[in-house]
């Protein structure tokens, strides 16, 4: 009898065990993905409120909350915000190990661990006087197959910490953020969906290096000091063919329901397209700022209209991505499904421009229905003065037409 009153006591102390979950540390950890071989650093924050654990990762001065934190046994999910992505890892007290998954593309999944405690991109931040990498250069990245495109670098050193981004005709690499260790520049940002690792050499006023994207993309690239460093006017770059003056489609919304920029709600109007993706880290960037643009705007007469070109063709996979970005992002203004993320055929379903030439493009309609301003790419907050020099431009042109008779 004694020996199976012990034997029930074992079992019902195995079973509590077994359904409570492994502990995740909150405090300050250090990521790494594996990119080609190439460590991709980045801190993120363990914090709980509640019953709940939340997440935030950091590039440079930004903040991304993961808000959809689980843990079961003795592993823990992490979903990246808004993107078909998350981490999946087993936690072993100070130590992750796992993956960085894409749900959409299993194929581009990479390697990731992270280290509770640790408080550092690739090194540890010093004053000590090193390689000096600030400035702005006019850089040219070129691909495997020989394709170059011309960027421009912007460089923010104090010690060997190094923080900022490259500008390119579609946008931005966002919050760049690293370190010079034996003179080579070393910088990294992720954001939940997108990871980049820059390394380059710097001789003279000139620098050479390389760029890893994810598991397969590389690239080189080299550039000069150059402070009249600069990209090409972004409001050239995508355009009307010859005879037309108008954009015009009807593309379903969320709910199925056809949309067209000539329905009753958008005359006499000032109306925004936003050429958008919700797996594109610069249209959300636009995003976040046209968000508060039009919640302060749109008493003046004006109206936001986003166009969604999602990673697949289902109309359900995509509005339920773009349902989510509204719901996290709080978006006061509506969306289309258009069409996928390639940019040909996404230049097929608008047949009146020249092209589509990346995400985000910004089409501003006047209130006569006439296109005004096309503008290509989106220079987001990680690029400084670009960025207030964006807004003044935008606000510039809308004020215009808005006053326009």
């Amino acid at each position: 009898m004694r020996v199976l009153i012990t034997l029930i006591l074992l079992s019902i102390s195995l079973m509590s065990c077994k359904e409570k979950p492994t502990e995740l540390k909150t405090g300050t950890w250090r990521g790494l993905i594996d990119c080609q071989g190439h460590d991709l650093p980045f801190t993120f924050d363990v914090v709980r409120r509640r019953d709940s654990l939340l997440v935030y990762m950091h590039n440079g001065t930004e903040k991304i909350l993961l808000d959809e934190v689980t843990v079961f046994g003795d592993s823990v999910k992490m979903v990246m915000h808004i993107f078909d992505a998350e981490f999946r890892a087993k936690i072993n007290g100070d130590k992750l190990l796992g993956t960085f998954v894409k749900n959409y593309a299993p194929e581009a999944n990479q390697p990731f661990s992270a280290t509770f405690g640790e408080d550092f991109r690739f090194v540890k931040n010093t004053l000590e006087k090193t390689m000096d990498y600030s400035g702005k250069y006019q850089i040219e990245f070129k691909t495997s197959k020989g394709r170059t495109r011309f960027s421009v670098g912007l460089f923010q050193q104090e010690g060997n910490h190094l923080t900022g981004s490259f500008l390119n005709a579609t946008g931005d690499y966002r919050f760049l953020e690293g370190n010079v260790v034996d003179d080579k520049l070393m910088l990294s940002t992720f954001d939940g969906n997108h990871a980049y690792v820059f390394i380059a050499t710097k001789n003279g006023d000139s620098i050479k290096g390389d760029y890893y994207a994810g598991k397969l993309t590389h690239e080189t690239f080299k550039g000069v000091k150059n402070e009249n460093a600069k990209m090409p006017d972004a409001e050239s770059l995508t355009y009307l063919k010859e005879g037309y003056d108008k954009i015009d489609f009807h593309f379903p919304d969320l709910n199925h329901n056809l949309v067209s920029p000539s329905d009753e709600k958008y005359k006499n109007k000032v109306l925004i397209l936003q050429i958008f993706g919700t797996w594109c880290p610069n249209c959300l960037d636009e995003t976040k700022f046209l968000t508060s643009w039009y919640n302060e705007n749109h008493d003046r007469g004006v109206e936001i209209l986003g166009l969604a070109y999602e990673r697949k063709e289902d109309f359900t996979y995509a509005s339920n991505r773009v349902k989510k970005a509204v719901q996290k992002l709080k978006i006061p203004y509506q969306f289309v499904i258009a069409g996928t993320d390639n940019t040909e055929k996404a230049s097929q379903t608008l047949p009146m421009l020249n092209k589509i030439m990346g995400f985000p493009t910004t089409i501003i309609i006047g209130k006569d229905g006439k296109v005004k301003k096309i503008y290509t790419g989106f220079e987001g907050p990680g690029t400084g003065i670009y960025y207030e020099q964006y807004k003044e431009r935008f606000n510039q042109i809308v004020n215009e037409l808005l006053a326009a008779k």
